[in-house]
């Protein structure tokens, strides 16, 4: 308990510089806690696509459509398990500012081939059965307060109907929730069958892309080749990547979130480093006497060695925990807010332990020239200083 009181004493000496230095820190690890969130939630489709999944796409970008008659032929190649399709609807609910992430989709295959969108089972029989009927992630059906058996008119910004219509009025028939969040619960599908004959006659029999399960995730890559060189030199050519590599590619459009949040941590976190070690080396040349008459009571070197380095730690631990407390808060609280954009949006676990370790190499970084200055302190020099 001395050493504490003698740690607590020598930071309260200069409380203002202390609780300065504090609050830069806490700053610090705030922007490394949300940016460590950010980062996750542009990098979660990567982290949760599918090995044995392949996605196909139209060869020049995934804005333009294919036929929906490649997936007979698709279903024929060897090494292909399974196929499905979705479309992208550009979806919201009464007014554009309510997002609703739609799909078109092969709904009995698509369940398949996405087994951890858990639906119970009373309520995926009821989907299959009702060629108008959708499912929605719990997330945006708790938003809308969404019951099964509601009638939901889903409307969209690129589709129109042959009526001229821009809205599908259809009934909520089942609700599903990722296992182990492995996937977006914040997103509508219903029926293709009942989506494409309500279009015009030149927009049907087209889809957005396919997703092809392959029977062994090591023979994918010939399969992609397969795929692509069956569709090679028609009217529509396709690009066959891993789910993975799709889901990658896409996230890095608005750039290398890691490297970004990378850089930016790096900046910060070493001119937070020059701050804090300039505050230690100012405290030790302040307390050169204080240093020496504990020597001289009989404190070792590396006593009084520690207590500079105490005192470091205390600073980065005080600053970098409430740093990731501020920023935990801060996530949970703009959490739902933001989920309508950001489907996964928290705090890692494995991130706070990173936090954590880096408290404590900051703490012994910055420590380490004052700390040195300590050890090699002379008694009757720094007297002789102080006199």
């Amino acid at each position: 308990m001395k050493y504490l009181r003698l740690v607590g004493s020598s930071l309260m000496r200069k409380k203002t510089r202390t609780i300065l230095t504090i609050g830069s820190i806490l700053i610090a690890f705030l922007m490394f806690g949300l940016l460590s969130a950010l980062e996750k939630a542009f990098t979660a489709g990567v982290d949760i696509a599918g090995q044995d999944r392949l996605l196909t796409r139209h060869k020049v970008t995934w804005v333009q459509l294919v036929p929906i008659s490649y997936y007979n032929r698709m279903l024929a190649l060897d090494g292909v398990a399974d196929v499905t399709h979705a479309t992208w609807l550009g979806g919201y609910y009464k007014e554009p500012r309510n997002v609703v992430p739609s799909f078109p989709a092969d709904l009995a295959s698509y369940l398949r081939i996405y087994p951890e969108l858990a639906i119970p089972d009373e309520q995926r029989e009821a989907l299959l059965a009702d060629r108008t009927g959708f499912a929605a992630g719990y997330v945006i059906a708790e938003r809308y307060g969404w019951q099964i058996g509601d009638r939901v008119p889903i409307r969209s910004e690129i589709w129109r109907r042959a009526d001229g219509s821009d809205t599908w009025e259809m009934t909520l028939r089942a609700i599903y929730r990722p296992k182990d969040d492995m996937g977006d619960p914040n997103a509508v599908m219903f029926h293709n069958e009942f989506f494409n004959e309500t279009l015009s006659e030149g927009a049907r029999d087209l889809v957005g892309w396919y997703i092809v399960q392959v029977e062994n995730p090591d023979e994918a890559a010939e399969v992609a080749r397969n795929i692509d060189a069956l569709f090679a030199n028609s009217p529509v050519e396709t690009k066959t990547e891993t789910e993975k590599a799709f889901a990658a590619g896409f996230a890095n459009q608005i750039g290398n979130v890691g490297a970004i949040v990378t850089g930016v941590v790096s900046a910060v976190f070493f001119t937070m480093l020059l701050v804090t070690a300039n505050t230690m080396g100012q405290s030790v040349r302040e307390r050169t006497n204080e240093l020496a008459v504990l020597k001289t009571v009989g404190f070792t070197n590396t006593r009084v060695t520690v207590l500079v380095v105490a005192e470091a730690m205390t600073i980065a631990l005080l600053g970098g925990l409430g740093g990731l407390g501020l920023a935990w808060l801060i996530i949970n609280g703009a959490g739902d807010a933001l989920r309508q954009f950001l489907p996964v949006f928290y705090l890692p676990g494995r991130d706070i332990a990173i936090g954590i370790g880096l408290m404590i190499v900051f703490g012994l970084v910055a420590a380490a020239i004052p700390a040195r200055q300590a050890l090699r302190l002379r008694i009757a020099d720094a007297l002789r200083r102080g006199a």
